[in-house]
């Protein structure tokens, strides 16, 4: 038998086709730290927010004042050497240092009209996810779900309330989210057939990190 539940949300969202994420950046005693966001690929050339700087373009084997190094570019990804160690990340993707403190941050800066978009991983899978502290769940469509191996129609199917009405939604387990340098294990959230065609980060998510505004920024911090 079918049974009801709800994900609340703040207001009808359309998929926007761009989101730069910001990277905090530390750098502690000794240590060399920097945060490397990939936002955009041409043949040869990488544009990058670096330590959430303006984005720039770098060019195969230039080398920024901070010590990042295009290598070589490829349709969808980009090789980095940073700090002396190669990183492959895909267009969207990051690459953080751990924090001072041993715990990970990240900081999500607001789009121009006031919504944080952040990109993430869900059992190894990319994808972009809107911050939304008014669902009660990480929300996922249900063609995500599939491409990323989630079997979501074992699940506990009910209902949800959308902007369209009500449809169908399936509870499940995440074995793991990833979003930025923080990676949590074991996350509640509802996979939609329809009425969703964005990923939500929801509080099942959110709950488990310190979340605290920073001007434009959304900081979260990972607590257990």
């Amino acid at each position: 038998m079918a049974t009801g539940f709800m994900l609340c949300r703040r207001g009808v969202m359309r998929h926007f086709t761009r989101a730069l994420m910001l990277c905090l950046g530390l750098v502690t005693g000794a240590s060399w730290a920097v945060s490397v966001t990939l936002v955009g690929l041409f043949p040869g050339k990488a544009v990058v927010v670096i330590n959430g700087q303006d984005p720039r373009t770098v060019s195969a084997g230039q080398k920024t004042p901070e010590g990042v190094t295009l290598v070589s570019t490829a349709s969808d990804t980009a090789v980095f050497d940073i700090g002396g160690k190669r990183q492959t990340l895909e267009l969207g993707q990051h690459f953080a240092p751990p924090s001072a403190t041993g715990g990970s941050v990240l900081a999500i800066p607001a789009d121009s009209q006031g919504h944080h978009w952040t990109v993430g991983q869900v059992n190894g899978k990319t994808i972009r996810f809107l911050v939304d502290t008014g669902a009660t769940t990480v929300a996922l469509p249900a063609g995500f779900a599939k491409s990323a191996g989630i079997d979501y129609q074992k699940g506990q199917r009910g209902f949800t309330q959308t902007a369209n009405g009500p449809a169908v939604a399936y509870r499940v387990k995440l074995d793991s989210l990833t979003v930025g340098d923080i990676t949590l294990y074991q996350i509640d959230a509802v996979v939609m057939e329809s009425g969703l065609d964005i990923a939500l980060l929801g509080m099942s998510f959110l709950s488990r990190t310190d979340m605290k505004q920073d001007g434009a920024n959304l900081v979260l911090t990972k607590r257990f």
